[in-house]
């Protein structure tokens, strides 16, 4: 090629792959304010301060390179009804009781009297009033999680009962994991108010994490009902979930349909790595290989994998039809919060179902 071409052939690749970038014939892209109204106009009706929700979420998927969709705006504003109906740090209704109620077990586990623990949440706290006070006082999991960052701080009998860990694991608008945000907080496009715990009780933090949880990882799913199983269950549980059914199809073996397919906390296989391990010389893989490839099932790369590819294509010879690729997760939703027998399908269609109205507010939008 003369050297003299390369320039005009450089130019030209740059026009196309720009023009692919920006869909010719499409709707250009929205700038920050047109953003923010579509937003707006997509909140239910009886949300207040609609101009600071909108802000808040538009710079969250503007600073997350997402784009700002009628479908990735709805599935932010779905979740956010379901978990919050827009309050930034909800009220949570027996969240004095709780809490107590964690505390005395921990103290019972501890063989700890309860004397002791009555005088130690007599203390007064660094606002004056005593823990005991404060905690009675508690309706939202910001103030109770303020309130333990306090008594394991400066309580000797806290760090005892709860070590360096705030038992307050999620919180927000959107009630997203504390350790999801602190282990995500590189990007973060405020300056964090104290810690980045304290920023997940606030909105722009909420929604900020929220979102990033929601719609930050890349998933092949044929409809969100999926993601929204995953903001539950965890990235890829869905796909995971369907993964274990074909497996369990395929080998016979009873599976929880959890999507967690390898045990974290422990040196002895899962259920679904031992189901998997059965079919070792069918897969033409040992067991090191096995737990290395089940172990990539937290990110994308796991759909590339030997195992994976191996199971469905031999589950769908065997069930003679294709298989899905995505289902629920069959998991029972376990917190002290929750005083019912709800599971993540429910979460998930109860969040698909605020989608679906979402999208009706906007009648250009596609579902």
């Amino acid at each position: 090629m003369s050297p003299s071409l390369l320039p005009s052939l450089l130019a030209v690749a740059a026009l196309l792959l720009g023009g692919c970038a920006s869909r010719p014939g499409g709707p250009p892209p929205l700038n920050a304010e047109q953003a923010r109204e579509r937003i707006a106009a997509l909140l239910p009706a009886n949300v207040k301060d609609r101009q600071g929700w909108a802000t808040d979420i538009q710079v969250a998927l503007s600073t997350q390179d997402i784009e700002p969709s009628p479908q990735n705006i709805c599935s932010v504003l779905a979740v956010t009804e379901q978990e919050s109906t827009f309050q930034a740090d909800p009220s949570v209704p027996g969240l004095a009781r709780i809490a107590r109620q964690e505390i005395d077990r921990r103290a019972a586990r501890l063989h700890l009297p309860s004397a002791l623990v009555d005088a130690a949440l007599g203390l007064r706290s660094p606002d004056g009033k005593t823990y005991a006070a404060r905690l009675a006082a508690a309706r939202t999991e910001g103030q109770l999680s303020a309130i333990f960052d306090d008594f394991i701080g400066m309580v000797p009998l806290g760090q005892t009962l709860f070590g360096r860990f705030n038992p307050v694991h999620t919180g927000g608008p959107m009630q997203v994991s504390i350790a999801f945000a602190e282990q995500h907080a590189d990007g973060y496009p405020y300056a964090v108010d104290g810690t980045v715990r304290r920023e997940v009780f606030s909105r722009r933090g909420g929604v900020y994490f929220g979102t990033l949880h929601l719609l930050g990882y890349p998933a092949d799913y044929p409809e969100p009902l999926y993601r929204f199983a995953d903001f539950n269950a965890g990235w890829y549980a869905s796909r995971n979930a369907a993964f274990q059914s074909a497996l369990s199809r395929l080998t016979g073996i009873d599976l929880a349909l959890d999507g967690d397919l390898i045990l974290h906390d422990s040196l002895d296989p899962s259920a679904t790595e031992r189901a998997v391990r059965s079919l070792g010389p069918r897969l033409g893989l040992g067991n090191p290989a096995i737990y290395k490839q089940l172990k990539s099932s937290v990110g994308p790369d796991f759909e590339d994998t030997q195992v994976y590819r191996r199971v469905f294509e031999m589950a769908e010879q065997t069930a003679g039809k294709q298989l899905p690729r995505a289902i629920l997760p069959g998991i029972t939703l376990q917190s002290p919060k929750i005083t019912r027998n709800l599971t993540t399908a429910w979460f998930a269609q109860r969040v698909n179902e605020r989608y679906q109205r979402c999208l009706r507010r906007n009648p250009q939008a596609a579902p």
